[in-house]
């Protein structure tokens, strides 16, 4: 059994690790004091820490308080646009150079995660993981720092695609497609692959919204 991941020790990256968990989600709330006590830390690094989230639009104010930022419908496609790109060109840059260990965690990865199917909260966290670890394949930092920019803008969304029925299991062929094209070194193949998983993925978003502005009326 994998040892568990161990979280931040920061003010900063334990309010953005609760916010990326679900743990606070968009419309929340934060307060100083309760998240001083809630990570045992002075209010002087959570106040700080508060700041820096929301001068990079993690969090907004509401009247005097603070409350975790949501998406709108464009900025939700804006960050689709910007994924897409971003991930087909890791995916693109993992196909030249990935090692073959690289290849066979992914590999792995994707043969673990069909046991999630089902369990919408765990895929969604093992699919993180399984982003992360293409972009990491593209041995690029610069591109690495801006997809976990891009990645701290999902955590703004309320729902994941992978709740849609049946999403799951798609959402898996997909990965597997993507480790072929990248072991494979198809980079054209690799990067068409991702990025048409990445569009699928929104499809799937924007149906989802459709059916909740229904039933909301």
């Amino acid at each position: 059994m994998p040892a568990p991941r161990p979280g931040p020790t920061d003010a900063y990256g334990m309010i953005l690790d609760a916010i990326d968990q679900g743990t606070y989600r968009p419309g929340d709330r934060l307060v100083e004091i309760e998240l001083a006590e809630r990570f045992r830390v002075s209010r002087t690094p959570i106040r700080e820490a508060l700041q820096r989230l929301e001068t990079q639009s993690l969090l907004a104010r509401e009247g005097r308080s603070l409350i975790v930022a949501s998406l709108d419908h464009n900025q939700t496609a804006e960050l689709y646009v910007v994924r897409g790109e971003l991930e087909g060109l890791a995916a693109r840059l993992a196909a030249r150079h990935a090692t073959p260990e690289e290849v066979r965690v992914l590999r792995e990865m994707v043969e673990a995660d069909n046991a999630l199917i089902g369990d919408t909260s765990a895929l969604a966290r093992n699919n993180r993981r399984f982003h992360k670890q293409v972009h990491l394949a593209s041995h690029n930092r610069y591109l690495v720092q801006q997809l976990d920019l891009v990645y701290r803008s999902m955590a703004l969304m309320a729902t994941t695609s992978l709740a849609a029925e049946g999403r799951g299991e798609i959402a898996q062929a997909e990965h597997a497609r993507i480790v072929d094209r990248i072991a494979a070194r198809d980079e054209e193949g690799a990067d068409e692959a991702l990025r048409e998983h990445i569009s699928l993925a929104f499809v799937t978003r924007l149906k989802q919204e459709a059916a909740r502005i229904e039933e909301t009326g």
